[in-house]
């Protein structure tokens, strides 16, 4: 049985204007930027200021709306919408729009591919028919980014029998592949690690030392990729001067033969621009936020006069005229709602950086990862007003350019810990001397983490093995065994 009943409860909304925060609060420079750009071809009643040399004041301007109507006068103030850069054009000087005043288009060119550069060396190739090319361009679509083919031949002969209608047996496709094994760079084509160290070698010139690199790497790769070198010294009879000769032919080569290459969006994501700069000057740290390409936003004029055409009264009801006057006072909203937004955004990076430079001021004085204090999320938003997501927020994918190099955000991120005497200080500090360890200690006979938790009690850290371990794998160290040379 159906009833009807009223019930009461609290609910938290946010608003559109909330909510534009949020998302514009996560972005980087970069993709501010594009999503500024993207506003401006989407809403007309955005527009980018242009700096004009001649001000001109602009009184508010409101409507007068009948009270039938779903918008009130309120709604339609157009002096919400007006900025200081709302210039009319005929109050511009004549000359104003020049070619010194243009944007100019950057010129932007592209890098051949690393797919391209192989697919232009297999087309020079001495091929017997058509049938032998599609087969060896779905060879080289199929190399990832490191310059293997990790497919099964079988998968890759189902794919051209259903894709293309291409019946060929694996020895076929084996022997097209040989052939894209034999381009460059280098151990292109390999399927595996081993085989790509195997190729490299057979294409360099004979020595008594390659001749026995390639022999430890077909019989004995699993024990040389664990540094069981004692195994291969037993097997081959051979002494350590032998060994670290073979060993140093095999690190010569490139385990990554597609690594050179990188796409073009990989190129723009590893280039890192700044969103703050702190810089050390006598003591002192000034903080600045780069302008970048972002450009200045206003409200269109133009759609302000609609509004305000639309908004006047002409004795009638036009169900047409209203719907305009709903769009245009729409796309008005949006555009203002996404200018505050920008300006919210500036202010909450502004102020969580501050609180970060205020924090880790000792720092970005001397650039020693000593003097980085404990800092969590808590600590900032406390210090700043703000929630613990919002400083996520901030933190996320931001960098900042100091006297001793760029740094993430994240990075002055860090847990606390006590040590012997009494004092709290921050995790980055052990995990440091943790690594000047490692690097100081004999090759031959590395440091377990064992030794390593008695070389940090040596020093007053008393930290768990567990937690070695966990700082090890944290700074990509890998275990004493594999750390092990000759």
């Amino acid at each position: 049985m159906i009833k009807q009943q009223l019930t009461q409860k609290q609910q938290q909304k946010l608003s559109p204007l909330q909510i534009q925060q949020i998302k514009l609060l996560e972005l980087t420079g970069l993709e501010i930027e594009q999503r500024i750009n993207q506003e401006l071809e989407e809403n007309p009643a955005l527009e980018e200021a242009v700096e004009a040399p001649v001000e001109s004041e602009i009184e508010d301007a409101t409507v007068e709306f009948e009270s039938g109507d779903d918008l009130t006068q309120e709604d339609l103030s157009l002096g919400d919408y007006r900025t200081e850069d709302d210039v009319p054009d005929y109050n511009l000087p004549q000359n104003y729009y020049s070619e010194k005043n243009a944007r100019e288009d950057i010129p932007y060119s592209e890098g051949e591919s690393f797919q391209e550069f192989l697919v232009n060396q297999f087309h020079l190739k001495n091929l017997p028919d058509e049938k032998s090319r599609t087969i060896g361009e779905y060879l080289i679509g199929n190399i990832d980014e490191d310059g293997y083919i990790r497919r099964e031949l079988e998968a890759i002969s189902d794919d051209l029998a259903f894709q293309y209608g291409i019946e060929a047996p694996v020895s076929k496709i084996k022997a097209i592949l040989d052939i894209i094994r034999e381009m460059d760079p280098p151990g292109v084509g390999a399927a595996d690690l081993q085989d790509c160290l195997l190729i490299q070698l057979k294409r360099k010139e004979k020595t008594p030392a390659r001749n026995r690199a390639i022999q430890i790497l077909e019989k004995y790769f699993d024990a040389f990729s664990k540094r069981q070198y004692e195994k291969i010294l037993r097997a081959f009879n051979i002494t350590e001067e032998d060994l670290k000769e073979i060993i140093k032919e095999i690190t010569l080569l490139n385990p990554r033969p597609g690594n050179a290459w990188e796409s073009n969006m990989e190129t723009k994501m590893a280039h890192i621009t700044p969103d703050f700069f702190v810089e050390a000057v006598n003591g002192e740290l000034i903080f600045s936020m780069p302008e970048q390409n972002i450009p200045v936003l206003k409200i269109s004029r133009e759609y302000g006069e609609m509004l305000n055409e639309y908004a006047q009264p002409d004795g009638k009801q036009d169900f047409g005229k209203k719907e305009a006057l709903s769009f245009v006072k729409q796309k008005l909203d949006s555009a203002q709602w996404f200018i505050d937004a920008i300006k919210q955004r500036n202010v909450t990076l502004k102020k969580t950086m501050s609180a970060i430079i205020d924090i880790q001021r000792n720092f970005f004085l001397s650039g020693d990862e000593s003097d980085l204090k404990p800092m969590i999320l808590k600590d900032v938003a406390e210090l700043c007003g703000y929630d613990i997501s919002t400083v996520s927020r901030v933190s996320n994918s931001k960098y900042v350019q100091t006297s001793f190099g760029i740094y993430s955000l994240k990075f002055f991120f860090s847990e606390s810990m006590t040590n012997d005497e009494g004092e709290e200080i921050s995790t980055r500090e052990i995990k440091a001397i943790l690594k000047k360890c490692i690097e100081e200690e004999d090759k031959s006979k590395p440091l377990t983490d064992d030794s390593l938790m008695k070389a940090l009690k040596s020093k007053g850290y008393d930290v768990a093995r567990r937690t070695v371990a966990k700082y090890r794998e944290q700074l990509n160290i890998p275990v004493a065994r594999l750390r092990k040379e000759i």
